[in-house]
């Protein structure tokens, strides 16, 4: 089964908090601190795996969580770093940013690996905080959080050569013939629901990719049918096999089914009009007039394309079919999938804040305030003046008073709240430093 499109969350791990410890040891009097910072938060990143054909895995699996780096240690021991997450997803597939709908990454190589949500940095310990003034810090910084991601990925499927045609012409037929791909087979429509990949071996030394495309009907670019889900898979492909129902079995005209199936193709993209595209004409074997087979070929070569009356039942005609497709392939450049120039950028912009009032509250949100929150320790004198610090650095009281704050209002950063109080002209700073 094919799965092509799926969406995962994915949730780095916080970084350790830092220690806040001091050496004592005999004949050391002034030890001093010696706090140890913590460790790395996991990251989520994302590698590309050549023996992965489908995102199968993503519908049993939804979420990706890396752990949180380790505390800090006393005598200056760093906290052990928590391990990364890799998620494997087959070599095609596209990673959006479910929320933004920003494409993050264009899995085209085996082993490529993208970062998707990055592990938060361990805080450090109290011993980074001596200064000229305070000596003996009893402070220490909390780890900074972990990123959370909804992510879509969509596959296109890599394949040399994709079957085209109507339903219950004889794609899924043709392509477990020719392969050891086992799509289900039945006489009905849409029996195949999902792309099929399949590897055909000609000989030791020559081989390609064959993907069935679901059934396409008319009007499929516009969303009719299951041709709007699936006419993406055919972009990728250096080679397209029309397949025809040449006996008609379905009371439908096959010349007319090449033509309405072409429109779909040039009305859903101009370049897959112009792909390469041979026909390959099924059933022939419940065709009693030899004429009827005759009239088709001269229709179809009088368009240009090359003929091939095949039987996918007893395997008639196969081998110069398949031989033929070998020779284009051998003759058509790969397609060149290139990846765009995008990054994940962490740093927010200093100006990204977002002040909201209910009720005489001020919601103030935005990356670098959620950070500096989880990074505060508030019931610590020393963390306080630091965030306060920080507060002013980051221009955040004077977006408050922009939105109109007044002495006494409240004001919400994540949970925590405090009541506004204006700051003085020349109120001194203090003293401490970083």
């Amino acid at each position: 089964m094919f799965i092509d499109r799926a969406r995962i969350i994915v949730e780095s791990g916080a970084g350790g908090n830092g220690m806040v410890s001091f050496r004592r040891e005999k004949y050391v009097p002034r030890g001093g601190p010696s706090g140890g910072d913590g460790g790395q938060g996991g990251s989520v990143i994302a590698v590309a795996d050549s023996e992965i054909n489908t995102l199968l895995s993503f519908r049993r699996r939804r979420k990706y969580a890396a752990k949180k780096g380790e505390n800090g240690g006393i005598k200056d021991c760093y906290g052990r770093a928590a391990e990364n997450v890799f998620i494997y997803v087959p070599l095609g597939t596209l990673i959006y940013d479910a929320e933004t709908d920003e494409l993050l990454a264009d899995m085209t190589h085996d082993g490529q690996q993208v970062l998707l949500v990055k592990g938060g940095r361990g805080g450090r310990g109290n011993s980074h905080f001596v200064s000229p003034a305070v000596r003996g810090p009893t402070y220490a910084e909390k780890g900074e959080p972990g990123e959370k991601k909804e992510i879509r990925l969509e596959l296109k499927v890599l394949a040399d050569v994709g079957l085209l045609g109507y339903p219950s012409v004889g794609k899924s037929s043709l392509i477990r013939k020719v392969s050891k791909a086992k799509p289900q087979v039945a006489a009905y429509h849409f029996t195949t629901l999902n792309p099929i990949l399949g590897m055909v071996n000609l000989d030791e030394s020559r081989s390609f990719v064959m993907a069935d495309i679901p059934g396409l009907i008319e009007g499929a670019s516009e969303g009719v049918g299951l041709g709007d889900e699936f006419l993406r898979h055919v972009e990728r492909t250096r080679v397209l096999i029309h397949v025809l129902d040449a006996a008609g079995s379905e009371g439908r005209d096959p010349f007319e089914d090449f033509h309405l199936i072409n429109k779909e193709l040039a009305r859903y993209s101009s370049k897959l009009s112009t792909k390469k595209q041979i026909v390959a004409a099924n059933k022939i074997d419940l065709i009693q007039d030899t004429k009827k087979l005759d009239n088709l070929r001269q229709q179809i070569e009088r368009e240009g394309y090359e003929f091939f009356p095949i039987c996918t039942l007893n395997g008639e005609g196969l081998q110069p079919l398949l031989e033929k497709v070998w020779e284009i392939l051998e003759s058509t450049p790969k397609i060149e999938l290139e990846t765009p120039d995008t990054a994940i950028i962490y740093d927010v912009k200093k100006d990204d804040f977002k002040v909201e009032v209910e009720d005489n509250v001020y919601y103030l949100t935005g990356k670098r305030v959620e950070k500096l929150v989880s990074m505060t320790n508030f019931d610590d004198y020393v963390s306080l003046r630091r965030f306060d610090k920080a507060w002013r650095y980051m221009g955040l009281e004077k977006l408050l008073k922009q939105a109109g704050i007044k002495e006494g209002d409240t004001v919400n950063l994540y949970g925590i709240e405090f009541t506004y109080t204006a700051r003085k002209h020349g109120q001194e700073e203090g003293n401490e430093e970083d």
